[in-house]
């Protein structure tokens, strides 16, 4: 939003009244203001880290799509088996 000359000008003359009555008061908002830059800025790095790092699947969920990969595979090799007639050809 626009700001004409007059408030700029107003809101200067309000800044120096209110720094010159408690300049404690300014130093507490000027910390303020600096810390919520800071973490502003620390939020935009990581979130902007977060988009360019892919997430890897854990092992332990690799090995529990490997192990059943390997048991539909075996168990449709059984089935065509069976349904072939190669059944009887299994060593028991």
């Amino acid at each position: 939003m626009a700001s004409s000359q007059d408030e700029e000008r107003m809101l200067a003359q309000i800044e120096s009244y209110l720094t010159d009555d408690d300049p404690r008061l300014a130093a507490r908002l000027e910390s303020f203001n600096e810390r919520v830059v800071r973490k502003e800025a620390g939020d935009r790095k990581r979130t902007a880290r977060a988009r360019r790092r892919r997430r890897r699947p854990s092992r332990s969920t690799v090995i529990i799509l490997v192990s059943w990969l390997l048991i539909a595979t075996l168990i449709a090799t059984l089935l065509i088996m069976v349904f072939r007639g190669d059944a009887a050809a299994l060593p028991m």
